[in-house]
């Protein structure tokens, strides 16, 4: 089958830094199934991997952790599928990516994929969205209010690939206000338009923009990317006793300017369950049956801002190269083999 793969991480304008290669087809066994990819969409994780961890066995490397496909085998533990169901899903780090024409995932991580949605514009949701539903619900639990907070939500780096999918989500399944940051005039009224209330700009400091929308200090801070630069004005602007959840890997992040508000730092990353087969796995595929419904009823839409054909090398490291710039709005994915 094809693959996309490389064998020694590097930047990406190494002639190797991504491969076309031919690998052999994959059989499910198991609780696992075999998709038919039939497109991917690229996350900061496939540049920061392919840039720093070689394989592990010396032989090739497949990244590709957002896929769309159909399901053409199940393994004899398998019982929510068969063979012809349409799927989306995020996969796992631990596991061959789905860069490829047939790819084994864990079935308990897999939903079914919307209907509304062509292949390229569902395999743009599964990371981003597992990543903000999780980190909404299942760390800062912001159904739960913070007491003399506002009930609101800032979402720094609101235009991101997990911004633009949590400010929908957001405003979908809470009744909070929803701030987002973006700095460009194209990025802010992309943000303006996925629903967020307010929309102020991550160039210039936080603390005074929230202060100037006259709601009071937000119970909740979501922070994307750059968290390192905006953590001062996180901690002056935050509620006291408030949440804050960041995704990103800050080099450096003094947490001691959080205690004087007792303010509870948390941290999401959506491949946690995948990778330590937690007891609650299974809730990654019930949250992107849930995911689909809000999609497939107009609540959620696809954050796919472009998409490229076909799934090669040259493609994926165009992508790769556009995701490393920091300057997209939204998702890219790649559809067909």
């Amino acid at each position: 089958m094809k693959a996309v793969g490389y064998k020694v991480p590097g930047p990406i304008s190494a002639d190797a830094a991504l491969v076309d290669i031919d690998l052999p087809r994959p059989v499910a066994a198991g609780g696992d199934i075999l998709v038919e990819v039939k497109a991917v969409s690229v996350n900061p994780v496939d540049y920061k991997i392919r840039s720093s961890t070689p394989p592990a066995d010396g032989d090739w490397k497949v990244l590709g952790w957002d896929a769309a496909g159909i399901v053409r085998e199940v393994g004899p533990d398998v019982t929510q599928f068969t063979a012809g169901d349409e799927v989306y899903y995020a996969g796992s780090l631990i596991r061959s990516g789905a860069n490829a024409q047939f790819h084994l995932v864990d079935a308990r991580i897999v939903g079914r994929k919307p209907a509304s949605l062509d292949w390229a514009e569902a395999a743009a949701l599964p990371l981003t969205s597992l990543t903000a539903w999780e980190a909404m619900f299942d760390r800062l639990d912001v159904t739960r209010p913070v007491p003399g907070a506002a009930p609101a939500i800032l979402i720094i780096g609101g235009a991101g690939g997990v911004g633009s999918i949590a400010v929908q989500i957001a405003r979908q399944r809470t009744d909070l206000t929803v701030i987002a940051t973006a700095s460009r005039p194209e990025t802010q009224a992309w943000v303006k338009g996925l629903g967020a209330h307010h929309v102020v700009d991550h160039a210039r400091p936080l603390a005074a923009q929230i202060a100037e929308l006259g709601i009071g200090a937000p119970a909740f801070v979501f922070s994307t990317t750059h968290t390192e630069q905006h953590s001062a004005d996180i901690a002056e602007l935050i509620a006291p006793q408030g949440r804050f959840l960041l995704i990103d890997d800050p080099k450096a992040l003094d947490i001691m300017q959080f205690k004087r508000k007792a303010v509870s730092i948390h941290h999401e990353l959506m491949f946690t369950r995948s990778l330590y087969g937690t007891p609650d796995m299974d809730e990654q595929g019930k949250i992107l049956d849930a995911l689909a419904v809000l999609v497939d009823d107009g609540k959620i839409r696809t954050t796919l801002t472009r998409k490229l054909s076909p799934i090669n090398a040259a493609n994926l490291k165009t992508v790769h190269a556009l995701i490393e710039s920091g300057a997209t709005k939204g998702k890219i994915a790649l559809e067909g083999f």
